[in-house]
């Protein structure tokens, strides 16, 4: 299970036809308490979508009590008509399950600048809230109606001592920093205000979402939220709730990157020995976007130069020859010349390590990523046909 993995959390994914395909398409989940403490983040990017607008409102006082997504359209640059839509979603959830439309986050995903058909949502809204409940397959089937291009839905939980915390996400694409065309729902038993669920989720999605970045495209739909129910009676310490959260939102991120649109190689490049965490993050994300370098992977190629290539755009504090390269294990540069001979490098793997030591301080951070692929070219080049 995962989001009815912790008490006091009901689910449920249907068809509501907003699919051509008529496959599952709209997921509720229902927080039934006692408590309704909620914290969210979203996109950084300036062009959001309705639902993204519609929530920020929302989550503004710390009380979600339910949360509903939907796939087959995004909701974005539709107007009034489409923030209409979101507002009018809200408003089913809210009759459905006796509660205030501004208590309810709207997500949704897919296609950008189509409207969604509002009946449909409506109807969806329906026949999810009567269909709810907390086992597996309910869980399952909420984590199954928000995939998009996935190929397979995403899902974890963890137990603390008393408590436990449930996921399910979506993401296959436009996988980038400010979190990653993703939708996310996080449900804990554990009874903590919002301001500690707030804390907690950004020190979370830093470290976890927000450094996975396929492929540099940034989504305008981006949701993490993150809902208490209190129903164990248990409250951890903050520290320690923080730490089992960002464990699972680094199994859903790492989900998330090996589902990543045609991609074969999931590649982790780890900076070390960095002046401060920024610059870690900058070196390591400069990498990460480097069209050549994923190309590169996508080849077989451990062609580290075009890693140092990649460095070398950055303000990162560090002498540029005086850089080591690891790939899978071989060392291949150090002090910014050749060191193992690259044909030693296996890359037929598809975990791929790319280790890069900036011998400029003591600090390390790791962005995940995915080469460029034949595969994903041709996956953006018909999304909307």
């Amino acid at each position: 299970m995962s989001v009815t993995a912790a008490a006091g959390f009901q689910a449920a994914g249907v068809a509501s036809g907003l699919k051509a395909t008529g496959a599952l398409d709209l997921a509720v989940v229902h927080n039934v308490g006692p408590r309704q403490n909620a914290a969210a983040v979203f996109t950084s990017n300036r062009c959001k979508a309705n639902p993204v607008l519609w929530s920020e409102q929302v989550v503004q006082d710390g009380i979600v009590s339910a949360v509903v997504l939907n796939s087959g359209g995004a909701n974005c640059y539709t107007g009034a008509q489409g923030f209409q839509t979101s507002h009018a979603t809200a408003e089913a959830v809210a009759e459905q399950f006796g509660v205030s439309a501004g208590d309810v986050v709207v997500c949704s995903t897919g296609l950008i600048g189509e409207q969604l058909d509002r009946s449909a949502v409506v109807r969806g809204v329906e026949a999810a809230a009567t269909s709810v409940g907390a086992d597996e397959q309910h869980a399952l089937d909420a984590a199954t109606a928000i995939m998009t291009t996935d190929t397979r839905p995403k899902q974890a939980v963890v137990a603390g001592d008393g408590w436990v915390i449930g996921g399910m996400a979506k993401g296959a694409g436009m996988l980038a920093p400010g979190l990653a065309t993703m939708l996310v729902v996080l449900t804990t038993d554990a009874s903590l205000d919002s301001a500690t669920l707030d804390s907690a989720l950004r020190t979370a999605t830093r470290l976890t979402f927000d450094r996975l970045d396929s492929d540099g495209c940034m989504s305008t739909n981006d949701t993490v939220v993150l809902l208490a129910s209190g129903a164990s009676g248990v409250t951890p310490s903050a520290d320690e709730f923080a730490l089992a959260l960002t464990d699972l939102c680094q199994d859903l991120a790492m989900q998330l990157q090996g589902d990543a649109e045609g991609a074969s190689h999931d590649i982790a490049i780890e900076v070390v020995h960095a002046a401060t965490e920024p610059d870690a993050v900058e070196v390591a994300r400069a990498v990460s976007r480097s069209n050549l370098f994923k190309a590169a992977i996508f080849g077989n190629d451990p062609n580290w130069g075009r890693v140092l290539a990649a460095a070398g755009t950055t303000d990162a504090e560090f002498d540029p020859y005086g850089i080591d390269v690891a790939i899978n294990g071989v060392q291949v540069c150090t002090a910014g010349e050749p060191d193992q001979p690259r044909e030693l490098v296996d890359l037929t793997p598809r975990a791929t390590s790319i280790v890069i030591d900036l011998h400029a301080g003591d600090v390390a951070a790791t962005i995940l990523t995915n080469d460029l692929t034949h595969d994903y070219v041709h996956e953006n080049s018909a999304y909307a046909s």
